[in-house]
């Protein structure tokens, strides 16, 4: 049996192909199968070279970031422990920390690489 998609709608893992489409037996949503690859590549966030990022690794600053609200900015090569991704961030900060002398703070993928 074929490995099939959960329903990006209502989670169900009852899902079934029919013509082309996903359906969805619990909720009646169907989507293609483009459409499910999007939205699995849009669930993971990756790091400025592109390795995929996990919550509670470790990561490290690529560049100095200024801090608004701060005189002094995080330095480069700062290493931040245990990450966790927000999926659903609008701003582009996806990444939730806390960073020493500077405390709780919310960082783009983009200006971080895997330790």
């Amino acid at each position: 049996m074929e490995n099939l998609p959960n329903c990006p709608q209502c989670d169900a893992e009852y899902t079934y192909e029919d013509r082309g489409l996903f359906v969805c037996p619990m909720c009646a949503h169907e989507w293609t199968a483009e459409e499910a690859a999007q939205a699995e590549a849009a669930a993971t966030i990756k790091d400025s070279n592109g390795n995929e990022l996990q919550d509670g690794d470790t990561v490290v600053v690529i560049k100095d970031l200024p801090v608004k609200g701060s005189k002094t900015a995080i330095k480069q090569g700062t290493k931040v422990k245990n990450i966790k991704l927000l999926f659903d961030a609008t701003d582009g900060h996806d990444i939730d920390c806390r960073i020493d002398g500077f405390g709780a703070m919310k960082l783009k993928s983009e200006f971080v690489k895997k330790a």
